[in-house]
């Protein structure tokens, strides 16, 4: 049986940070599930641009890096692997929303175009979802609502949980027949207890990007050594300066002999002692593969696969690719799904607080006065403010205010 004095306390704060953060939810389920169809949105803008017509025999790998670069004004810094003969050849420059790539046809070396993430719209969309379009302030606004969204959702289990008299219908029973306020009450309930899970850990993808959380995070790897390894972009591995060095046709063609999933690239060698680097990037996260080559002789200095990454990069990347829908089609319908219920669960709850709200009220849910916070729950919200910095500050914010007002007569 449930205490009902706690169920009322947590009742109350998971209304009050519902009330609080239910717009920016509402904006991240909805932007969150636009972001989905990317590929979709973009890939017939690009066609003419990554895709070529086959015109007789194809330029060298050396001469289209060439084109790039004038291209570019400065030498790239990665190529894609062409995985077909009418692809157009991805030079690269950047990194994430600062990566620009140009692409060059292999048949008459012209430039085909030139694709920046931060000339789509969905970049716009991205931005949204993720900082408001406000910068790093916007960023600390929604690892607040997020850190907050963890709450309402342990709250919410609490207090949706049936006791032994409603039993398991509870979890499955939604009452169209008793009034608005009821069926937006279980739809909020019941959707909202379904898509708990999958939200928890859609939640704990999106954490790594936080400004806060996101920098404790890296720093945990490093200390624990549980972050990627320090060559795994080749630091500290070196070629040894000779003559001659191997063009890049003839690693272009070592690349396509190890027939890696996914799409591979190949990094360029930066100054004198720099070495190529050929790598897949893959959402079988496990087919992930580096080989490091002296820029001279060809030879393979070194090697890593996804288990000499750490523990603590490796859910990291997982939760992340898994919060972007990459595991194939049951991960990006899953994840639609989850953004569109998240929506529905969210503008339910709004209808039914607007329904049983007494005019001129807030409607805030009563708690007995004598009641005291036990401290299992106390030790459950200090490690929760320790994990998600913000959320701890908040809830300081809010004991301080709590205790001024009476004093303040607020």
């Amino acid at each position: 049986m449930k205490q009902h004095t706690l169920n009322q306390w947590l009742w109350k704060w998971h209304f009050i940070a519902g009330l609080v953060a239910l717009p920016f939810i509402i904006l991240l389920a909805v932007t969150g599930g636009v972001y989905l169809f990317k590929d979709n949105y973009e890939a017939p803008k690009q066609e003419h641009v990554k895709q070529v017509e086959v015109t007789g025999k194809a330029a060298t790998f050396q001469e289209q890096l060439k084109v790039a670069t004038l291209a570019f004004k400065k030498p790239p810094n990665a190529m894609e692997v062409p995985s077909s003969s009418n692809q157009a050849t991805a030079f690269v420059t950047g990194r994430f929303s600062h990566k620009k790539t140009v692409y060059v046809n292999p048949y008459n070396l012209s430039v085909t175009g030139k694709i920046s993430p931060q000339d789509s719209k969905m970049h716009v969309v991205r931005k949204l979802h993720g900082e408001l379009l406000l910068g790093k302030f916007g960023t600390k606004i929604i690892e607040l609502v997020a850190s907050w969204m963890f709450v309402l959702i342990v709250t919410g289990l609490y207090v949706f949980w049936p006791d032994n008299k409603q039993g398991i219908k509870s979890f499955v029973t939604i009452r169209f027949k008793q009034g608005k306020r009821i069926l937006f009450r279980d739809l909020h309930a019941v959707l909202g207890f379904w898509i708990s899970i999958g939200l928890l850990i859609t939640l704990a993808g999106g954490m790594p990007w936080t400004d806060v959380f996101g920098s404790n995070f890296k720093w945990l790897q490093r200390v624990t050594g549980t972050g990627f390894p320090k060559t795994w972009n080749g630091k500290g591995l070196q070629s040894q300066p000779a003559n001659t060095t191997v063009s890049l046709d003839e690693v272009v063609a070592l690349a396509k002999a190890k027939t890696l999933k996914g799409i591979t690239s190949i990094a360029l060698p930066r100054g004198p002692k720099g070495v190529y680097t050929i790598y897949n990037e893959t959402f079988d996260l496990g087919a992930q593969e580096r080989f490091y080559l002296d820029q001279y002789s060809g030879k393979q200095l070194f090697k890593h696969n996804w288990k000499d990454i750490g523990v603590l990069m490796r859910g990291r990347m997982w939760f992340m690719a898994f919060h972007q829908g990459q595991f194939g089609l049951w991960n990006w319908l899953l994840m639609l799904c989850i953004a569109s219920l998240l929506a529905v669960v969210t503008i339910a709850a709004l209808v039914s607080y607007l329904k049983r709200k007494p005019k001129g009220q807030w409607g805030t849910p009563k708690v007995p006065t004598q009641f005291k916070v036990g401290y299992g729950i106390l030790v459950t919200i200090a490690i929760l403010g320790i994990i998600l910095p913000l959320f701890g500050i908040s809830v300081l914010v809010l004991v301080m205010v709590d205790y001024l007002k009476p004093k303040l007569k607020i």
